[in-house]
Parts: C-alpha cells; sequence; structure tokens
C-alpha cells in the first residue's frame, strides 16, 4: 500500500493492529474498499500471519476462487469477505476456523459463492464459537430442515443470522428455536412459502427480523409485535401473509415496521403511531387494513410515514406539525378527508410529500420552511382556491410537483416555474387561465381554462408540452426547439397547420393536433421529422391528398391516425419495408382506390381501420402473413367478393374486433378461416388492458374507434383486450351460420343481420356466455330458437326479427324479457312476447290462434277473482305493516336463495361490489 512507506514501524501502518506485548505480531488487518484486484498467492504474505485474529477484505476485485489456505490463519476470530470479488465453491477447509466468532461471506455477484460440497451443515460443524453468520446472496439451495437444523445443532451462540437471497426453501423449521441468543433474523428474498412460525415471539433479546419478499403465507402471529427489543420488523412484499394488529403498549424499542404489499387487514392501533422510537412506518399497499390518525405529541422519533395504498380514513391532525423529524410522508390512495393542515408547513426536514387520490379540500399551505423539498404531489383532490406564487419560495432543491385534478384556479405560479432544479410540473384539469410561464422540462396544463398562448412560445428548454382540452383558439403556435412530446388536441384551434411547422419537430415523437378545426392540406415540412413515433391529426376538417413522404420517409412511425377529415384521392402505396406501424386509422374520409399493397410490409400492425370511405377493393388478402392484427375495420365501403384467402387456412389469431359491415361481400363465412381466429376464443382469459402504445415510460398513446354496439355507434376511447367484437352485417353472405362461432366464448357484439344467411342457428350459441348484443335479424334462417340461448344471462339486445323461424319462443328465460319487435317478421314464432300464442295438437306440432275469445269463461273469471281476493289478504298488511313487510321479504329472499344458489352468491358479490364503490365515492 502507498500508505505503508510512511514509518518503519509497520504497526503503525493504516490497516493493521499489532498485540500489545511489543512482538510486533499482527493480529488485525483490514484493506477493506481499497480497489485490490487478481488472486491471492504465496507471495502475497498473508497466510504466513499466524497470529492474525482479524481479516477484512471486503469490497475489492480478487476475481478468484476462495483460497483453502485462509484455513491456516487458526486464530482467527472474525473473518470478513463481503463482495471481495471471490466466485464459486467455498472449500470445507473454512470449517477448520474453529475460533471464528463471525463470518461474512456474503456477496452481491450474480457469479458469487456457493455451497455445495461442502453444504451448509459441513461448513458450520466445527465452528461452535460463530456468534455472527453472514451469508447474503450465497447459493445454498437447501429444505427448510437441513439448512435449520444445521444451525440451531452447530451454532449455539449465534446471535446474528443473514442469510437473504440464498435460495433457501421453507418452512422455517422447529428447530431453529433452540437458538436462544438470535437478536437478528435476516432471511429476506428467499422461497420459504410457509406461515410464520409462533416461535419467532420467544426470542428475548430480537432486535431485527427481516423476511420480505419470502412468499409468505397464513395468519402473522400476533405476539411477534409484543417483544419488547424488537427494533426492525421487515415483512414487506408478502401479498399472501394475513395478518391484524394487537394493542401495542409503550415501553416497545420499534424503530423500523415494514409491511407494505402484504395482506393485513382490521383497525391499525393509532397507538403504533405513539411510540417514542419508532422512526419508519410502512404500512403501503394493504388496501384492507383501515385506520386514522390520533394527535401527535412533540417527543416522537417518526421520520417517514407511509401509508399509501391502505384504506385509511379521518382527517390529518394540526399535530403533525410536532414531529419535527418527519421527512417522507406518502398517504396517497386512501380516504383523507378535511383540509390539509397549515402546521404541515412546519415539517422543516420534509423532502418528500405525497397526498395524491384523497379527498382534501381547501387551500394548500405554504412550503416555505420544507427547503430540503424536491417532491410535492397532490393529484386528484377537491383542493381549490388560487396557489400564492410565495408558497414556493427559497425551495431550491423542487423537482416535481403534482397538482392536477383539482378545483384551482387563478394564474398559474410564476414563482413555480422560476425553481431551476424543477423537471415535471403537472396541472392537468383545474381552472388554470392566464400566460404559461417559461419552463424547461415538463409541463402538463391539460384540461384547464387557458384561451390564448404569447406567440411564439418561449420556452427553450422545454421537451413535453401537454396543453390538450383547454379552450385554446387562433393558429397553431410553433412549438419550441428540441420538444419530444407536444398534445395540442381538443382545442378550438383554427386556420390552418403551418407550414414550416415540421422544421419544429425534428426531436419530436408525439404530436398530436387531433380534436380542433383545422383545414387545409397536410404541410410536406412534416416529413422533414426524424423521430416521429405518433402522429394524430384526427377528428379535423383538413382535405388534400394524404402526403406520400409521410408514409414513405417516416421510418420510426408507429401511430398514424388521420382519421374524421376531407381526405381524397388514393393511400399512398409508399410504406417502407422496415415499416414499424402499430396503428393505422385512415376511416371518416373520401379515400378510394385499392387497400395499398406495400402495407404487407407492417408486420406489427394492431390496428387497421378503413371504414367510412370509398374503397374499392377484394378481401385484403395481402395482409395475411399479419399475425399481429388485433382490430380489423373496413365498413361502409365498397368491397367485394369473398372472404378467406385461397391457398392458406387461416390468419389473425389475436384478432379481436372485426367490423365488415356495409360492404358487398358474397358466399359462405368460411369455417377453415374463422377457425384460426384465436383471439375471438381467448379473450375473457386475457388480462384487462388496453390496446395501446407506450412512447416512454408513463407516456402512452390510446388506440380508439368506433363500433356499433347495440344498434348504435359507440366511440370506443380505450379499446379494452378483453372486447370482442364480429359485425359482417349489410352484405351478400349466403349458407348456414358456421359452428365454429359458438367457440367465440368471448364475444360481446355479434351482428349477422341483412344478409342472405340460411339454414339453423346454432345451438353452439348458448356458449357465448359473454354476448350482450346479437342480431341476426333480415336474413333466410329457419327452425326453431334453440333453447341454448337461454342461457346467455348478459344477453341485453335480441334481434331475430324478419327470418322464417318457427316454433315457440323459449318461456322462463332471459327470452321473455325482450320486445315483441325483436321476434316480428317469422310467422311462424309463437308465444309470448310476440302476440301470438301456441297451442298443441295431436301430433305433437304447434298451431298458432288468436287471443281474442268469443265465449264469456266463467270458471276462468271465478279463479281470477278468488287469485285476487287472496292476493288482496296478503298485499294489504304487507303495505301498512313494516314489521310485516321486512319478516316477508327476509323470509321470501331465503327461499328463493335456496331455489337459486346462484342468485344468492351474485347478490353477496353485488352487495360487496356496491360497498367497495361507496368506499371510493
Amino acid at each position: 500500500m502507498v500508505k505503508w512507506n510512511s514509518t518503519p514501524d509497520c504497526c503503525e501502518w493504516p490497516g493493521i493492529a499489532c498485540d500489545d506485548g511489543g512482538s510486533g505480531r499482527v493480529i488485525s488487518l483490514d484493506l477493506s474498499s481499497e480497489g485490490i484486484n487478481g488472486g491471492l498467492d504465496d507471495s502475497s504474505g498473508l497466510f504466513s500471519l499466524q497470529f492474525l485474529q482479524n481479516l477484512n477484505l471486503s469490497f475489492n476485485s480478487f476475481n478468484t476462487t476462495l483460497p483453502a489456505r485462509f484455513a491456516n490463519l487458526t486464530d482467527l476470530i472474525s473473518l470478513k469477505l463481503s463482495n471481495a470479488g471471490f466466485i464459486g465453491q467455498i472449500p470445507n477447509d473454512i470449517s477448520k476456523l474453529t475460533k471464528l466468532v463471525s463470518l461474512d461471506l456474503s456477496t452481491n455477484s450474480f457469479l458469487g459463492l456457493k455451497l455445495e460440497k461442502p453444504n451448509l451443515a459441513t461448513l458450520v460443524q466445527n465452528l461452535a464459537q460463530l456468534e455472527e453468520l453472514i451469508l447474503d446472496g450465497v447459493n445454498i439451495s437447501a429444505q427448510g430442515s437441513d439448512w435449520g437444523k444445521a444451525l440451531s445443532s452447530s451454532l449455539p451462540n449465534l446471535k446474528v443470522l443473514s442469510m437473504t437471497n440464498c435460495f433457501l426453501s421453507g418452512p422455517l423449521d422447529a428447530s431453529l428455536a433452540e437458538l436462544r441468543s438470535l437478536s437478528i433474523i435476516r432471511l429476506s428474498d428467499n422461497n420459504l412459502s410457509a406461515p410464520v412460525p409462533e416461535f419467532l415471539a420467544n426470542y428475548p433479546k430480537l432486535t431485527a427480523l427481516e423476511l420480505s419478499y419470502c412468499h409468505l403465507n397464513g395468519i402473522f402471529p400476533q405476539t411477534v409485535f409484543q417483544i419488547p427489543t424488537l427494533e426492525i420488523l421487515d415483512l414487506s412484499f408478502n401479498k399472501l401473509l394475513q395478518g391484524s394488529f394487537p394493542e401495542f403498549h409503550q415501553n416497545l424499542s420499534l424503530q423500523t415496521l415494514l409491511l407494505s404489499n402484504t395482506n393485513f387487514s382490521g383497525i391499525f392501533p393509532q397507538t403504533v403511531f405513539q411510540i417514542p422510537t419508532l422512526e419508519i412506518l410502512d404500512l403501503s399497499s394493504n388496501g384492507l387494513l383501515q385506520g386514522s390518525f390520533p394527535e401527535f405529541h412533540q417527543n416522537l422519533s417518526l421520520q417517514t410515514l407511509l401509508l399509501g395504498l391502505t384504506n385509511f380514513s379521518g382527517t390529518l391532525p394540526q399535530s403533525i406539525g410536532n414531529l419535527e423529524k418527519l421527512s417522507r410522508i406518502e398517504l396517497q390512495f386512501n380516504h383523507f378527508t378535511g383540509t390539509i393542515p397549515g402546521s404541515i408547513a412546519n415539517l422543516t426536514q420534509l423532502f418528500y410529500l405525497d397526498l395524491s387520490y384523497n379527498k382534501f379540500e381547501g387551500r394548500i399551505p405554504s412550503f416555505r420552511k420544507s427547503k430540503n423539498l424536491t417532491y410535492v404531489h397532490l393529484t386528484r383532490n377537491n383542493l381549490t382556491g388560487e396557489i400564492p406564487s410565495g408558497h414556493w419560495e427559497g425551495l431550491l432543491s423542487l423537482t416535481h410537483v403534482g397538482l392536477g385534478n383539482n378545483a384551482f384556479n387563478g394564474s398559474i405560479p410564476s414563482s413555480l416555474f422560476a425553481i431551476p432544479s424543477m423537471q415535471w410540473i403537472q396541472l392537468r384539469n383545474n381552472r388554470f387561465g392566464g400566460q404559461i410561464p417559461e419552463f424547461p422540462n415538463y409541463l402538463n396544463l391539460s384540461r384547464n381554462l387557458l384561451v390564448d398562448l404569447e406567440r411564439p412560445l418561449s420556452l427553450p428548454g422545454l421537451t413535453i408540452l401537454d396543453l390538450h382540452r383547454n379552450q385554446l383558439q387562433g393558429s397553431i403556435p410553433v412549438p419550441p426547439p428540441s420538444i419530444t412530446y407536444v398534445d395540442y388536441s381538443s382545442n378550438n384551434f383554427s386556420s390552418y397547420i403551418p407550414p414550416t411547422i415540421g422544421n419544429y419537430l425534428s426531436f419530436t415523437a408525439f404530436f398530436s393536433l387531433s380534436n380542433n378545426h383545422l383545414t387545409g392540406a397536410i404541410p410536406q415540412s412534416i416529413c422533414n421529422t426524424y423521430w416521429l413515433q405518433v402522429l394524430d391529426l384526427s377528428n379535423n376538417s383538413l382535405s388534400g391528398a394524404i402526403p406520400s413522404c409521410l408514409i414513405e420517409g417516416t421510418k420510426t412511425l408507429r401511430v398514424l391516425n388521420l382519421r374524421r377529415n376531407n381526405f381524397d384521392g388514393f393511400i399512398p402505396d409508399k410504406f417502407p419495408r422496415s415499416c414499424v406501424l402499430k396503428t393505422l386509422d385512415l376511416s371518416g374520409n373520401n379515400l378510394q382506390g385499392k387497400v395499398p399493397k406495400s402495407l404487407a410490409n407492417c408486420t406489427t400492425l394492431e390496428v387497421l381501420d378503413l371504414g367510412n370511405n370509398q374503397i374499392n377493393d377484394s378481401f385484403p388478402c395481402l395482409l395475411k402473413s399479419i399475425s399481429s392484427f388485433r382490430v380489423l375495420v373496413l365498413r361502409n365501403n365498397t368491397f367485394s367478393g369473398l372472404i378467406g384467402c385461397p391457398g392458406i387456412n387461416g390468419t389473425w389469431p389475436r384478432l379481436q374486433i372485426v367490423d365488415l359491415a356495409f360492404n358487398h361481400f358474397r358466399g359462405k363465412l368460411p369455417h377453415i378461416f374463422l377457425e384460426t381466429w384465436e383471439g375471438m376464443m381467448e379473450g375473457e382469459n386475457r388480462h384487462l388492458e388496453y390496446i395501446k402504445y407506450e412512447l416512454m415510460i408513463g407516456v402512452y398513446y390510446q388506440d380508439s374507434m368506433t363500433v356499433t354496439v347495440k344498434g348504435l355507434e359507440l366511440e370506443l376511447v380505450k379499446i379494452l383486450t378483453v372486447f370482442i367484437s364480429a359485425d359482417f352485417s349489410n352484405n351478400n353472405f349466403e349458407g348456414p351460420i358456421p359452428e365454429v362461432i359458438g367457440k367465440f366464448k368471448a364475444l360481446y357484439v355479434l351482428n349477422l343481420s341483412h344478409n342472405a344467411l340460411t339454414g339453423r342457428i346454432p345451438p353452439s350459441f348458448g356458449n357465448l356466455l359473454q354476448l350482450e348484443s346479437l342480431d341476426l335479424s333480415s336474413n333466410q334462417l329457419t327452425g326453431q330458437i334453440p333453447l341454448q340461448l337461454a342461457r346467455l344471462s348478459f344477453l341485453s339486445v335480441l334481434n331475430l326479427s324478419y327470418n322464417r323461424l318457427e316454433g315457440p319462443i323459449p318461456t322462463g328465460s332471459q327470452m321473455q324479457t325482450f320486445s315483441a319487435d325483436s321476434f316480428e317478421g317469422n310467422q311462424g314464432l309463437c308465444g309470448p312476447p310476440s302476440n301470438l300464442v301456441c297451442s298443441i295438437t295431436s301430433g305433437s306440432t304447434f298451431t298458432r290462434r288468436s287471443n281474442q275469445r268469443k265465449e264469456f269463461d266463467w270458471n276462468f273469471l271465478s279463479a281470477e277473482l278468488g287469485y285476487i281476493f287472496g292476493l288482496g289478504i296478503v298485499i294489504l298488511p304487507l303495505m301498512f305493516c313494516k314489521r310485516w313487510r321486512t319478516w316477508y321479504c327476509t323470509h321470501v329472499d331465503r327461499v328463493i336463495f335456496r331455489v337459486f344458489p346462484q342468485l344468492d352468491k351474485r347478490s353477496n358479490n353485488l352487495g360487496r361490489r356496491a360497498q367497495r364503490n361507496r368506499r371510493r365515492q
């Protein structure tokens, strides 16, 4: 070492200690964090130090196997090799160091140490003096009974046990209870997959218990919370671990309590907040855990308070200002009400504050005294009033401020924008007006009342600008240079797009002008963008031809949405070979011609909407190799011919929405082709999410489209991946309905109306249990309505009119809830809700007869009078006696639920859902 040449006496060198006898024997060597690399050989002289008692080589880079010659140092009491860079098998010779009291072989390296031969039992069998065993990151790969018994049988004096991320299995063996001296237990990041044993509460000196990320389950024993010496308890990220809290007495030593992402429930005791030694409290992501705050006295040590995503409610007391050491507060996604107490301004150590997604109201306090504040998030509350500029003065460390989704008004606070460290400001969905101050990075002022902008925008360093859903008007403001995200959508901008707009978008990935009043053509300069991934000009009055260079030159484009404009001419056949388009929406224009052949280059395409144009083409078999398709809309064009593609069995296995309505397709619906639409069959098993394109973390484009659902045109602002729809209506399809459609178990909407389909309604339609809308009207279908349709409990729209169906409409089922219009135009149908009743002839066939009667049936009249009289005896007392009504409803419900147990289950589910909704509200 460089410093070892300072004096001739090595006992005075840094990192070296000698015995007190003056013999010059080195007994301690500390070379930790010295940047040593390479191996250890005899030339180092290390293994000649026979009297060495303490050796620390931690945090170096030896990058070699652990030398067996460490066994020569037989006087070692402490051996620390944490993250020293040693790899491979731990040698058996380490077990010869019988005087060891502390052994640390922990590692963070993926290619670190392992214990196979010898295993853990062999390593510790002779180390009876050991008090500290730290093997974090060592690959031990042992079962619970094996490693537990190995420790309990060989290490009776063990005080510190740390084996995190060691590939250990559970459960915790009962033999571990014999290690009565244990004070620290760290076993996090192992797959214990077992309940927490009661014996952990019996360690008389336990100060730290860390079992995070261990897949624990069952009920956590309350007695562990009452260990008087316990300072750290970490059970976080054990989602199957359940429990509740006892009352906490005041003579506890608890400093850190981490229970985030577990499944604790019940009422959290307020006494925990009053533990004078408690410094860190993390209960976040326990959605069933309820509670409220007590009054806080001044002599508390609380520094970190994390209660996000629990079920706490009530108000935040003024006494929170007494917690002088509090530096981090996270209470997001709860049910707190009332005002944010002004005393929070006294928390001078505060650096992180998140009160978002609650029901706080009133004005926000000043934060001027919290000079260390870096993060403030108050989004989605009911906060009101103006925000004085003085609230933010002197906060030179502030980087993130979120005040969105409240009811703030007045001018935007200029002092907030003047903070030099500021990177992110989110003020969306308020009532701010006035001018936008200069700002360097992220700015979200969407959903406000901004009417006018300073032109040009003097925001030279801005990278993200979101102004959508304001009342901005006039011409489009030229965005600042170096911008990466621009959203001007849903305003009142008029006139045309500036001809040079593309010159300012050289580094832009997202550009949206949708839902304005723009006219004119798309300027050619838009093709000058090099990094553009999303271009949305939809819902304007733009006209002219789609520029070829837009499609040909932009090889990074993922989303192109030109829907609902007045574009005409042909779709440019210029899609590049490296096309990465995910969404192409050209619907609602005046486009003609055919589907471009080069579109087949876009093998990543998921959403294609060409609906409501004048395209005259055959079925787009040229797209048959695009396996990523989710949405195909060709609605209201002049497509013709057969559907399906000759020479192949099928395509598009992920397809979930198909709309071919109002075209001139003919022939049969091909069974083989439909068979491969697996997305129609598997949608019910998909995760509930939306079709979207994510540009960066937290920034994404949301796909949308128009679909016809239950006879109405609806705008799907977000397309759920579980929404499955098929519309083949208003074509010339003929022949029977393919049985394979009965496999589309995830269908919500099916429309085959206004074709020339024949044959029977397939009984397999009874498998479409998610179906909400079924339209088979205006065909030539025959036979009876299958009884299986009565199983479709979600069906709310049914139209079987104008076919050749016959026989009785199924009774006592969902069919009886539809109007007669759903069945009209079928001369052979009878029974309610139609006006024709059915009678049975001797041949077991049904005939129709009128409801009108020419004779008076006195027997029938007397039965009716008796029925009315009996009904009155029962009904009148129920109308005028509340106690009778309560008794009657309770007992009738009990009878009904016994007959229909599924109804009882659904009723309970709806009740629980209503309770959750009331909590959210």
